[in-house]
């Protein structure tokens, strides 16, 4: 296996893994410690894990949205890659890593009821990609077994 070849989903990989650390520990963490200083100031105590503060609220959705989608994301990125099309693989690689960076603000700064219509933006065509290069893996596994 030529590593020249799948170029184009490992730098998808390392991109995904870079928008993951970046809302981990850039805008979840900033925002914790943005907020425990903006209680203290005000006298509160906040509390990070059983507060209801919309803006944490909001940043951790984000981080673990973009987390449950890893998996899928990945598996169909790579069984695409090496079954099908790596350059194709690549390609819809960069365009869902690139929607994905947009969730933390179509979701906005603080939760509310207005997300769902907003983040369909992101999250369907993100679905309709991780459907395709699976599904595509899928088609062409059957296609293989049905004509040998």
């Amino acid at each position: 296996m030529d590593p020249a070849t799948y170029t184009g989903p490992i730098v998808v990989t390392a991109l995904y893994f870079g928008l993951w650390y970046a809302l981990l520990l850039g805008l979840q963490r900033g925002t914790k410690y943005r907020l425990l200083a903006e209680y203290a100031q005000r006298g509160e105590t906040f509390d990070r894990y059983f507060g209801q503060d919309r803006r944490m609220l909001a940043v951790d959705r984000a981080v673990v949205n973009t987390h449950e989608q890893m998996v899928p994301f990945l598996a169909a990125l790579w069984l695409h890659a090496v079954f099908v099309s790596p350059e194709r693989a690549a390609v819809l690689g960069v365009v869902y890593v690139g929607l994905r960076a947009l969730y933390p603000a179509l979701l906005g700064r603080s939760l509310s009821r207005t997300q769902p219509k907003r983040v369909f933006a992101v999250t369907g065509p993100c679905y309709a990609i991780v459907a395709y290069l699976g599904g595509h893996v899928v088609w062409v596994a059957l296609g293989a077994t049905l004509n040998s």
